[in-house]
């Protein structure tokens, strides 16, 4: 069945350097973006502002949340540096 209404778990990486990344999820990309950027979350208030790297779309807010903490953990670190094209030595704030 369609869904009109997506969760998304999506990549921020802080606008200056490029060094540092953030891994979250939220039914709107734009609020959340502009929540972090007014310095709202304490993991990413020191590196703002940041800008959205990938997103990615799912129909529940349950498979958003796997799918972050898989991308919080060790080896889903390492797959979003590897597939979602961010520069290797990146450092995770999640």
């Amino acid at each position: 069945m369609p869904t009109s209404h997506f969760h998304y778990v999506y990549i921020l990486w802080d606008a200056s350097t490029h060094t540092h990344f953030y891994v979250g999820h939220t039914s709107d990309l734009a609020a959340r973006l502009k929540t972090h950027n007014a310095g709202h979350v304490p993991h990413t208030s020191k590196y703002a502002p940041w800008e959205i790297h990938s997103a990615i779309a799912v129909q529940t807010e349950e498979q958003a949340s796997e799918l972050e903490k898989y991308f919080k953990s060790h080896s889903g670190r390492e797959w979003v540096i590897k597939h979602l094209g961010l520069p290797m030595g990146m450092t995770s704030l999640s």
